[in-house]
């Protein structure tokens, strides 16, 4: 009787241990389960506001400490009653941050939790403040770039030149930012359909009277780059839900002022201005793409002195006399809230000049094309290849040729609009 008793035994115990077994296993799963959850929804802790100067000493840098990435956040916005805005959404402030001394463009800040987000609002000083935000590449952090109204220097004007006083210049750094705050950029509580991307200006440089570089051959870079500007139009009509509006679509002369103008008329949000290069050496070649800041090399300058130039055709050259002068100005308005989306549009049109395309890249570069100064909006300049190198001339007046360059600068347009759209849904997702 023992013997049975025991197996009886044996076997309620290994029940139990079973049930047991099973209630852990359970248990476990929930947990794992529950941490997931919370893992996926915490939001990224605000943990600490920081101050700098900026490395060339025209401004300074808020840093924004945060603990994990951020999936969006809004461009500075500048608000009716003179403050700026930013908005990090889907996030926290972490109970103990810590918000260092303000510096002297700012004069004071809040940061308040509302709802899913943390909104910063600064107070603008005496001085005019242009702010753009991007992220760190090293960290979490974000980063708001702060430039102000550069102080009085003297100018010196070019040859047969006016030069404009420093009232002026400051009057014009001022007349920008006003303009960069009828900008849209996307907020808390902003309309999407205000800055989606809907609108596409494309510039075929020169034109009319201007014929800009010449081929050995006679071929006119005013006739190469109207043909791939409207083939680019046409490729983004037929793939992308944006309307198209070009400076010219025939042989006529536009000034370069009314070109930027003409974009923000028509409601733009991208100017892409396609031109042709040359040089004395006729072994030059290569593409380059271009946004608005200053040159940092003397073939940078050149080729914004040759695009320039055409200045000397408009009957009125007066309004681009100071900005021979405007080295501080040039500055601030390269750190505007566009200048890394341009910069982003430039390296992908590079990138698929040399990739997709195999011509040889001679990369991204900045300089202060007239032309580029009106457009409130991203804006690039390309350089599709030299025509005074026979090679790249018999190529660009090639029908394959203008096909490739074309296709190359639509893949980049369409990547462009991709990712700026994305932003777009997680800002307006995560509002």
């Amino acid at each position: 009787m023992a013997l049975p008793s025991l197996l009886t035994g044996i076997r309620y115990t290994a029940r139990i241990l079973a049930v047991l077994a099973l209630l852990l296993t359970a248990w476990s799963t929930l947990s794992t389960a529950s941490a997931a959850t919370y893992d996926s929804e915490a939001a990224p802790v605000l943990e600490r506001i920081s101050f700098s100067e900026r490395s060339d000493g025209h401004g300074s840098v808020m840093r924004l400490h945060l603990d994990q990435p951020l999936a969006a956040f809004s461009m500075p916005t500048y608000r009716d009653d003179g403050s700026i805005e930013i908005v990090l959404f889907r996030s926290t402030l972490h109970r103990n941050h810590t918000l260092d001394v303000p510096e002297h463009l700012v004069k004071s800040y809040r940061v308040d939790q509302i709802l899913n987000d943390v909104i910063i609002r600064l107070e603008p000083g005496p001085v005019p403040v242009a702010a753009s935000a991007y992220r760190d590449r090293s960290s979490h952090d974000i980063l708001v770039n702060l430039t102000g109204s550069p102080p009085a220097i003297p100018i010196i004007a070019s040859s047969g030149r006016p030069a404009p006083d420093n009232r002026t210049l400051s009057n014009h750094l001022n007349d920008a930012i006003a303009r960069s705050a009828d900008r849209p950029r996307p907020t808390a509580d902003a309309d999407a359909e205000r800055w989606t991307l809907d609108t596409i200006v494309i510039d075929a440089g020169h034109g009319g009277k201007d014929s800009g570089a010449l081929a050995a051959d006679g071929t006119r870079e005013k006739d190469i780059v109207l043909d791939i500007a409207l083939k680019v139009g046409k490729y983004v009509e037929e793939n992308l839900d944006v309307n198209v509006v070009y400076t010219r679509e025939d042989d006529r002369f536009i000034p370069l002022e009314g070109r930027g103008h003409l974009a923000n008329e028509a409601g733009g949000k991208l100017f892409v201005s396609i031109h042709a290069n040359a040089a004395p050496d006729r072994r030059a070649r290569g593409t380059e793409t271009y946004f608005l800041g200053l040159h940092k090399s003397d073939a940078a300058r050149q080729v914004m002195e040759r695009e320039n130039e055409v200045i000397r055709l408009e009957a009125d050259a007066s309004a681009y006399y100071e900005y021979n002068a405007m080295t501080s100005v040039m500055q601030t308005l390269a750190q505007s809230a566009y200048m890394r989306q341009s910069q982003a549009l430039a390296e992908a049109i590079e990138d698929q000049f040399e990739n997709r395309v195999g011509r040889r890249s001679r990369g991204v570069k900045q300089a202060g094309f007239y032309v580029l100064y009106g457009a409130s909006m991203p804006s690039v300049l390309i350089e599709l290849g030299f025509l005074s190198h026979p090679g790249e001339a018999a190529y660009m007046r090639s029908d394959d040729g203008q096909t490739y360059l074309a296709s190359a600068i639509f893949r980049a347009i369409r990547q462009f609009k991709s990712e700026y759209d994305q932003g777009l849904h997680l800002s307006a997702s995560n509002r």
